[in-house]
């Protein structure tokens, strides 16, 4: 049996919605509005496909409404309980990282299934373009800086002090900045 067949993964991905002047804030001034809401757009249809195309198990789409929590971490967490009472594995990432590809998904949950507790794909801002889980604890997201340049460095702390086993991906780069942009145009090509 090989190890897709046996597996009880769910794959989660954070959405927001598209709404212009409410996503990419960053990038206003070289897109507009509407272009910042259309790049989102696209960015969170490419994450769903990804997500699917990884053939784990359910993928669930968690827009704004259905996610609670007063910042990230609580949010992450929330879903994360959730999730984890119907799935043995479970995988989140977000729609700003347009090089995750099915394959790392797939990484992700083989290592969890081969007894790492957690997973990571850290990004080049500092942060974490996917977490994968096996359990949760609400001290592994608690205090973190959310969308600053520690928040990798701080989930590593927190793995650590839980005593937890991860692994992580390589290295990746997400769409925040207007530099971003012109890579994610060299990517188109």
């Amino acid at each position: 049996m090989s190890w897709r067949a046996s597996t009880r993964d769910r794959v989660i991905v954070f959405v927001r919605e598209a709404r212009a002047g409410r996503v990419k804030t960053r990038l206003i001034p070289l897109l507009g509005a509407e272009g910042a809401a259309r790049l989102h757009a696209r960015l969170a249809e490419r994450a769903l496909a990804t997500a699917r195309d990884a053939g784990l198990g359910p993928v669930e789409r968690w827009g704004t409404r259905r996610q609670r929590g007063a910042d990230l971490g609580a949010r992450m967490q929330h879903a994360f309980q959730r999730s984890l009472r119907r799935a043995d594995r479970v995988i989140l990432i977000g729609s700003d990282c347009p090089v995750l590809r099915p394959a790392h998904l797939r990484r992700a949950s083989r290592w969890l299934a081969g007894g790492a507790d957690a997973v990571l794909a850290p990004a080049e801002d500092g942060g974490y373009a996917l977490i994968a889980l096996r359990r949760v604890s609400p001290r592994l997201f608690a205090d973190i800086d959310w969308g600053g340049p520690r928040v990798m460095a701080q989930t590593r702390e927190r793995l650590a002090a839980l005593g937890w086993r991860w692994r992580e991906l390589p290295t990746l780069w997400d769409v925040d900045r207007p530099e971003d942009v012109a890579r994610l145009r060299r990517l188109r090509r």
